[in-house]
């Protein structure tokens, strides 16, 4: 059976290219639009992995939506592998680190970001 993916981004064009990108190599993968629908999604899909944007409806909702993920029972070890653009955009001279509380996620990958390094994130979060 085939590893489902679940991409939480606002960005059409990138959902689609990932889509595409991960269908080819024989993922299952469903998205959602934005923060809350992607939380529904998740805990009605139950997926292998998420991939999250950080700037949706709101600078911060994916680090908000990551730490939901991680407080749903179902969903708490479920990888999460962050794909933003946020540093960039917002002109931070920091990066962030994946932590048990603030940023519960795999990892954080910066967009744009090469195919075959995100090919290499899922395969290894999926381990």
């Amino acid at each position: 059976m085939a590893k489902k993916v679940l991409v939480i981004d606002d960005d059409s064009d990138f959902v689609e290219s990932i889509l595409n990108l991960l269908e080819a190599r024989g993922y299952a993968v469903a998205s959602a639009s934005n923060g809350k629908d992607g939380v529904q999604k998740a805990a009605s899909e139950k997926p292998d992995l998420v991939l999250l944007d950080v700037m949706m409806t709101t600078k911060d909702e994916g680090f908000n939506v990551a730490r939901e993920l991680h407080g749903i029972k179902e969903l708490a070890n479920t990888p999460v592998i962050m794909v933003t653009g946020v540093r960039k955009e917002m002109n931070l001279p920091f990066g962030f680190e994946p932590d048990e509380t603030w940023l519960p996620v795999r990892q954080i990958l910066e967009k744009p970001v090469k195919p075959e390094v995100l090919l290499n994130a899922v395969a290894d979060a999926l381990k």
